[in-house]
């Protein structure tokens, strides 16, 4: 968007990710108890809760449902709860559809490198209190061990020549899914 400044934090970890072939990665935040996935900004930018998936909206609900899955609070079927609207939807949502905004980075690694990512709000207080963080960490630690799992999923393996060489920056694209992939180092 016009004059959307780019903070240094985010230009370098932006560098960082376009160095390193990161795979999979999440964006932990807190004020709420759900997983989301991208994209987040809306395909209509004037459309506030619309339903925007990417190419590979199947993987992310994949990637989004192992945390949610795999977490105490959110796998919780009560409605009575903080997070307990989207009970009925597995603990996760597509991003644009909770409330879209631009400049997120689980976009920008969707677009812009092989990395996928996922938000995951960890609690219902935006600023945990310092007692609240052992309880939060025990809450989500088998559910990050699960998510970090989820990288042996999807396409893996060495693009080589004939001769064993790795072929770095060969395009892989899968039929059905109009978003590609290129190899890394």
């Amino acid at each position: 968007p016009p004059g959307f400044q780019v903070a240094p934090e985010t230009k370098a970890v932006m560098k960082w990710l376009r160095s390193i072939p990161f795979v999979l990665s999440a964006s932990l935040h807190g004020g709420e108890l759900v997983v989301t996935y991208p994209y987040d900004y809306s395909r209509h930018p004037m459309e506030e809760k619309m339903f925007s998936p990417t190419p590979d909206e199947k993987m992310f609900k994949m990637l989004a449902k192992a945390y949610a899955d795999a977490h105490p609070v959110i796998s919780d079927r009560s409605e009575l709860r903080c997070g307990g609207n989207f009970v009925k939807r597995g603990g996760i949502i597509n991003g644009a559809e909770w409330y879209s905004f631009t400049g997120g980075m689980a976009d920008f690694n969707y677009l812009h490198t092989n990395c996928f990512e996922v938000t995951v709000e960890v609690g219902c207080e935006k600023f945990p209190l310092e007692e609240e963080l052992f309880t939060i960490w025990h809450e989500n630690r088998d559910a990050l061990l699960s998510y970090m799992e989820m990288v042996h999923r999807g396409i893996k393996g060495i693009v080589s020549d004939k001769f064993g060489n790795p072929i770095k920056n060969a395009r892989i694209s899968v039929r059905g899914i109009r978003h590609d992939v290129t190899t890394g180092n």
